[in-house]
């Protein structure tokens, strides 16, 4: 179920060079809940580590990973060109990217498309059936069906929730699913947080605000944008808002190749999605400037105000986000707006906790801009939604799974559950690499598998991150000295610290 690229500092990211915990070429089948990255970004690696049989997953996911995963894959070699670059001057040896572009488009030929609502038969009496998540376009809760013995024994009943979209977002509906399930395995990644309820025009109204603000300030409005689905959304408010007079004809930037490729699958779907036909084709307007090449994305850098300009990543841990980040943050009349999830380590995150500089690209950049996040246009469902959704689902006669965010949303939705009625002993928060036996009338987790991290749980942030801030505290405590003589004095200390080679 799903095979994705772990997000977050790099402790956690080096895990996506290391081995499978298990033998891919014993595997049947995988079903995909969705195309973002941290879902299916491992599926090349996956493939050519021996992996041969299909890739079940919605005909949205199968049209949009045309796009998505050769994308991963031309990430990873851009970043590992740039790691080398840095470990041939280092004297560190040469590193292989995760996987290629050619590795990802040789992976799209074994994913399998299949409409919501029919059952398919996996093989070995295994079966599955798709439900709308309202998380993404092709987005899906996954339900199976697996022998629990010899017939007329009834069988073992599996939902997954894969990631659970909230109420009155854009383009989808409520997300839905079956009831009277054996076990539910549910995502967590905004346990720990209620939203303010907020519908499409107080969405909308959020976004005007905050545009008209940054334009107040005078310089240019940074969006960090993920490419499928939250890129869309922005701009479908915007072209409503610039309709209807809300909001000035200004030049808005869409400064992401695979957004741009992610947007032409979304209106191939068009007659499946909700709210596009209101002011006709939102991605087409004559202020919208689709910058494919790298010498058009650095053209944007002439303009010092008056614009919006959308690129991903979504977390600003790649992307051609940072380089505008590099050219803008530290303006005074600059603003950045966070739409969406920031998982600790990533440069999003540093950034909205409040660091007065960032390294990007290996220099120094203070942040002087104007850091402002709305979570109205959260591809996530909130603690109350997340509730609701399990609610909905009952009763789940074996136990729920809560997996897929930090350890403080899955405790407090944990609590959340127990308090609404459900069996707080039938909850189970494992941590990564556990294994459980699913057959006993409650599950039974396997002794002696060894975790591919300490304690089980991904780090918050890890050395990289406090090496990084410390190298930027040392810099400004240099600057502050009143002279050499000082500067030298605490060098000196600092290395008195440090044990002898």
């Amino acid at each position: 179920m799903d095979c994705g690229l772990f997000q977050g500092p790099k402790t956690l990211k080096a895990l996506n060079y290391a081995a499978f915990p298990f033998t891919p070429g014993g595997i049947d089948f995988v079903l995909l809940t969705h195309a973002h990255t941290d879902h299916c970004g491992l599926l090349p690696k996956l493939i050519k580590a021996g992996f041969s049989h299909a890739v079940l997953a919605t005909n949205g996911t199968r049209d949009l990973l045309e796009f998505t995963l050769p994308d991963s894959g031309y990430v990873q070699e851009m970043e590992v060109e740039t790691l080398n670059r840095r470990n041939v001057r280092r004297g560190i040896p040469a590193v292989d990217p995760i996987y290629t572009r050619a590795d990802a488009e040789a992976s799209l030929k074994q994913i399998q498309p299949h409409p919501y609502g029919e059952w398919i038969d996996c093989g070995r009496g295994i079966r599955a059936r798709y439900w709308n998540a309202g998380h993404i376009l092709g987005s899906a809760s996954i339900e199976v069906e697996i022998p629990d013995g010899p017939p007329p024994h009834p069988p073992l009943r599996v939902l997954f929730s894969g990631d659970i979209g909230p109420r009155h977002k854009s383009f989808h509906p409520d997300p839905t699913g079956p009831t009277a399930c054996d076990y539910l395995i549910v995502e967590s990644t905004y346990g720990d947080r209620d939203r303010i309820e907020c519908d499409a025009a107080g969405r909308r109204a959020q976004l005007r605000e905050e545009v008209k603000a940054a334009l107040a300030r005078g310089g240019n409005l940074l969006i960090p944008a993920f490419a499928v689905e939250r890129t869309q959304e922005l701009l479908l408010d915007l072209a409503i808002l610039v309709a209807a007079g809300e909001l000035p004809k200004m030049p808005i930037f869409l400064d992401s190749p695979l957004a741009i490729k992610a947007t032409q699958v979304f209106l191939a779907h068009a007659r499946e999605l909700e709210d596009l036909g209101d002011i006709g084709n939102p991605f087409s307007a004559p202020n919208l400037h689709l910058m494919q090449t790298v010498e058009q994305s650095k053209s944007i850098n002439r303009i010092n105000g008056g614009a919006i300009i959308m690129a991903g990543s979504g977390m600003c841990d790649a992307g051609r986000i940072r380089h505008h980040l590099k050219q803008n943050l530290w303006r005074h009349d600059a603003t950045v707006l966070f739409v969406g999830y920031q998982a600790p380590g990533t440069l999003g995150n540093l950034l909205l906790s409040g660091v007065r500089s960032v390294r990007i690209q290996g220099e120094e950049v203070s942040v002087r801009a104007t850091l402002r996040s709305i979570d109205s246009y959260s591809g996530h469902a909130d603690r109350k939604g997340l509730i609701e959704w399990v609610q909905a689902r009952l009763p789940v006669a074996r136990a729920i799974f809560l997996t897929h965010g930090e350890p403080a949303a899955t405790i407090s939705l944990r609590d959340g559950l127990a308090a609404a009625g459900c069996n707080p002993e039938q909850i189970v928060i494992p941590g990564l690499d556990d294994s459980f036996t699913l057959s006993t009338s409650r599950p039974t987790k396997i002794e002696g598998t060894v975790g591919r991290l300490p304690g089980g749980q991904p780090p918050q942030t890890d050395w990289h991150n406090r090496y990084a801030a410390m190298s930027l505290d040392l810099r400004r405590r240099l600057d502050s000295l009143p002279d050499d003589s000082a500067r030298e004095e605490l060098i000196a200390r600092i290395n008195r610290l440090l044990p002898r080679a």
